[in-house]
C-alpha cells in the first residue's frame, strides 16, 4: 500500500450524508451494480474499493483508499459544472477521478470497464514512480 497517500480516515467527511450514501448503496443503478460486481472483493487488480463513499460534501460512487481513486458513473443527474467543481475538490485532496457515462456503461459495459481499468493502471504506474 502506498504510504504517501492521505489516510482515508483523515478525509473530510460530512456525517449528514452517511444515511444518503447507505440508501444509494441499496438503491444503486444497473451499471453501478454491474461495476460493483467487478470491483468488490478485490477482483480488479487486487484493489479494495468502497461503494458510495462520503468524501467531504460529496458521495463518490466507488473509492479506493490505497491509491486515492474515485470512479464515477455519470447518469442523468450529473451536472458538468458541479462535476468540474467536485473533481477539482477531489484532485486537491490527491484523489484521481475516473468518469464514465451511464450510457457508455449501459450499452457497452465491456468497453467502459476496459477504459476504467486502463485509467486505474495509469494511476498505479504513476504512484509506483513516486514511491521510492
Amino acid at each position: 500500500m502506498p504510504h504517501h497517500f492521505q489516510n482515508f480516515q483523515s478525509l473530510p467527511y460530512n456525517s449528514k450524508l452517511k444515511g444518503f450514501a447507505k440508501n444509494n448503496r441499496k438503491a444503486g443503478n444497473l451499471c453501478e451494480a454491474k461495476l460493483w460486481k467487478k470491483l468488490k472483493n478485490k477482483q480488479t487488480f487486487g484493489l479494495d474499493f468502497d461503494r458510495q463513499k462520503v468524501i467531504g460534501n460529496y458521495i463518490a460512487d466507488f473509492y479506493n483508499a490505497d491509491y486515492q481513486i474515485v470512479i464515477e458513473i455519470d447518469g442523468y443527474s450529473h451536472d458538468e459544472d458541479k462535476d468540474k467543481m467536485r473533481d477539482e475538490y477531489m484532485n486537491k485532496l490527491g484523489i484521481e477521478v475516473i468518469r464514465v457515462s451511464y450510457e457508455e456503461m449501459r450499452y457497452d459495459f465491456g468497453s467502459g470497464y476496459d477504459y476504467i481499468c486502463d485509467k486505474i493502471l495509469n494511476r498505479l504506474q504513476k504512484c509506483k514512480k513516486t514511491i521510492k
